[in-house]
């Protein structure tokens, strides 16, 4: 809205002055010089007179003066110019001469004119339009999206047609150096990321940019030093702007406010809200530097228990300078004094001096000194309360040993009949029989209760691992033989058994892939009436799934090959490829699930068999893992390693770190094993001992399993640094079979 400003000077008065001015000449006038943060007035003859006249034709010419003085800016504010200085230094000076002529010619004109000018000149910059048209709308329409998400892409966004907007290809650094050094403008050049644009600032906006500097309005034709304009007429007034009555609801008390009042003296009087005390001043307390602290009653409440520093003794009659006859010692005194122990010798021998002035400096004053330092500072300040404690009510309570029974104590019986090592001994499923395979290059077929060998092998080389298929409807037995695994058909059971074996043994050989034989293949064994799966690299051990029809071995140097899976009814072969991060150690099938655990040296990894993943992955801390046992339940894992400890893992505590760790045997641990009924478990180890321990475990998730150690089986000598190489417990009683490297198996009953 355009004000237009009414002069208060009639205007014959304001014709009278302007032919007063134009006998007089022409007004001499200066250009305000403008400098930093200060303005000087302009300068006017003497002899003008100031009118309300004269005032409005002063105003006219300011208002011109600051819409014409663009070009001047940039003199006033040097500090950013560009190449194009010169330029607009001559464009200042012609605007000067300009605005010189503009106000002498502005001082000529009529009443008329100069009203009209002037009311539309200073109520032009109050006219500013803040319609939306003026401001140019971004060209990308992503609105707060962060330019980020289009990293990767080839488009930086979406014009107002939904059209992409596509990325300009960038110029390398040697381009753009180029670029600058041949043209001069180009330091005013940036890049606007949002429309992805080279945008160019102009002149205009280089002396906005110098006015905001400067601290200046951002337009030059703005006049800071506007005329006042007031919007109501005075004259002949005799009331305020509002001659309305006050209102009623000054005069009556507000009934909000009482309800207010009533709650916090009600939250003050139950002691919600406490008043603000007045702080007083605290006195400086003095701290008696040589007083006796043990009656002190102000005491640091730091503490629990207040104990003053420890002061030295005061000084006695040794001390003195002439002491009495009876404290001087003699000379053989003193000889025997440096045959004493430092610790029992005095620390001050007396001496008598005729006068203080002869008493020299002491010896140890400054030694004594430091001492005293180390005294106050390492002076213990809280007085610590002794306990007096049962050794015997620390230990955990665990329950008795008879309570705990059956469990293996004593040696039963004896098999004897290899001539070497006996490296791995597996049970039967009904524990009639038990298989054992040695060094010597045999593998034997024992009867449990009378300890007759039943059945002989002879291999040829060194069995390193024998396991016996679990499921009752066949008769198999698995040997580990270097590189190769024998399938044996071991001759035991009823009919119906032996025939379903020799069915299953004698099934033809399918053909494979050539990816699986060059690792895998499965050979007819004549000479042992068997079958036999040759392998590329040495088997360390072989474990049969809980149906039988399943077995995995374990090839350490095979790497990524290192675990195949075997189908025994149609002899086919499946490697389980994958990353263990080390050489595989062993392998052990789920008790329950379709899962397998693979161990390594430092960690063990359980896999899906269905979904092919892995589920979790055990670190156990320790430096070699040499085997590992699942309970029945599936939840928990037991792994001995090479320095002589155990872990007990919980699964349902879905952590990776063990649960327990124990150490209870001095040599390497070569084997551990899990009853299947009973609450036990054992380790063996090559210090010729075997550890039997109760571990049970509780369906209640809030209670810890209870692990406690119940016998240490000896018998076994030691043979080449090597102990008992491997036990098995009994599939239905707590017994225990146990091979030694003296070539002995020893089985152990309650």
């Amino acid at each position: 809205m355009k004000v237009k400003k009414k002069s208060s000077v009639p205007a014959d008065s304001v014709k009278e002055q302007q032919k007063k001015q134009k006998g007089k000449g022409k007004m001499k006038m200066k250009i305000p010089e403008v400098k930093q943060e200060k303005q000087q007035p302009e300068e006017v003859d003497s002899d003008s007179v100031y009118d309300s006249g004269a005032e409005d034709e002063r105003s006219l010419s300011n208002h011109e003066d600051m819409s014409g003085g663009e070009g001047s800016d940039s003199e006033d504010y040097p500090s950013i110019r560009d190449t194009d200085s010169e330029d607009e230094e001559s464009g200042s000076s012609e605007n000067e001469g300009e605005l010189n002529t503009s106000r002498n010619d502005g001082l000529a004109i009529d009443h008329g004119n100069e009203e009209d000018s002037d009311s539309s000149g200073l109520h032009e910059a109050v006219e500013e339009s803040d319609s939306s048209e003026d401001e140019v709308a971004p060209r990308n329409t992503i609105g707060a999206v962060p330019l980020e998400w289009y990293r990767d892409e080839k488009h930086i966004g979406y014009d107002l047609t939904g059209k992409k907007i596509k990325k300009k290809e960038r110029e390398d650094k040697l381009q753009s150096f180029l670029a600058s050094a041949d043209d001069s403008k180009n330091w005013r050049k940036f890049l606007d990321e949002y429309n992805d644009e080279e945008v160019e600032v102009t002149k205009e906006d280089m002396k906005t940019i110098n006015r905001l500097l400067e601290g200046k309005a951002p337009h030059g034709d703005f006049d800071p030093y506007a005329p006042y304009v007031d919007w109501f007429k005075w004259d002949d007034s005799k009331h305020p702007l509002s001659n309305a009555p006050e209102p009623k609801r000054r005069f009556i008390p507000s009934k909000s406010e009482s309800k207010l009042v009533k709650r916090l003296v009600l939250a003050i009087r139950k002691g919600l809200i406490k008043p603000r005390k007045d702080e007083e001043e605290e006195e400086e307390s003095v701290y008696p530097l040589w007083g006796d602290d043990s009656n002190s009653t102000e005491k640091d409440g730091s503490h629990l228990s207040y104990i003053p520093a420890p002061k030295p003794k005061l000084p006695g009659y040794e001390e003195s300078f002439n002491p009495p006859p009876e404290f001087i010692p003699t000379q053989e005194e003193i000889d025997a004094y440096q045959l004493m122990y430092e610790e029992d010798r005095p620390k001050f021998i007396p001496k008598r001096f005729t006068s203080m002035r002869s008493i020299p400096a002491y010896e140890n004053a400054i030694k004594e000194c430091f001492e005293r330092c180390l005294d106050l500072y390492l002076c213990p300040r809280v007085r610590k309360k002794r306990i007096n404690i049962d050794p015997e009510s620390l230990k955990p309570k665990l329950p008795s040993r008879k309570d705990l029974k059956p469990y293996p104590v004593k040696c039963y019986l004896e098999y004897r009949g290899h001539k070497d090592t006996v490296t791995s001994v597996s049970t039967e499923v009904s524990g009639q029989w038990i298989a054992s395979g040695s060094l010597d290059g045999t593998v034997r077929i024992w009867e449990v209760e009378t300890g007759r060998c039943l059945k002989l092998w002879e291999i040829g080389e060194a069995v390193t691992y024998v396991a016996w298929n679990p499921n009752p409807e066949y008769s198999v037995l698995a040997v580990s033989v270097g590189q190769d695994v024998l399938i044996l058909n071991t001759g035991f059971g009823n009919e119906e058994v032996q025939k379903k074996t020799k069915e299953l043994l004698s099934a033809e050989t399918p053909t494979t892939s050539d990816d699986t034989a060059t690792f895998v293949s499965w050979i007819q064994d004549e000479t042992h009436e068997g079958t036999r799966l040759r392998h590329f690299k040495t088997v360390s051990s072989v474990e049969w799934h809980r149906r039988g029809d399943y077995f995995s071995t374990v090839v350490p140097a095979g790497q990524s090959k290192s675990i195949f899976m075997h189908r025994l009814s149609q002899k086919s072969t499946q490697t389980f490829s994958i990353k263990l991060g080390g050489l595989a150690v062993t392998s052990v099938f789920h008790p329950v699930r379709s899962h397998i655990f693979i161990s390594t040296k430092k960690t063990i990894r359980q896999y899906d068999l269905v979904k092919g993943k892995q589920i979790r992955k055990l670190d156990t801390g320790l430096k070699e893992i040499s085997s590992i046992a699942v309970h029945p339940s599936g939840d928990h894992v037991i792994v001995g390693s090479r320095e002589g400890k155990f872990c007990w893992f919980d699964m349902d505590l879905s952590t990776k770190k063990p649960y327990l760790i124990r150490q209870w045997h001095k040599k390497d641990i070569n084997n551990v094993s899990i009853h299947r009924l009973y609450p036990l478990f054992a380790t063996c180890s090559d210090d010729c001992t075997v550890q039997v321990s109760h571990g049970m475990v509780y369906s209640d998730l809030n209670q810890n399993p209870l692990i406690v150690p119940l016998e240490i089986l000896r018998g076994h000598a030691s043979s080449d640094g090597r102990g008992v190489m491997d036990c098995k417990f009994h599939p239905r009683q707590p017994w225990l079979f146990t091979a030694g490297a003296d070539s002995v198996i020893r089985l152990y009953c309650d």
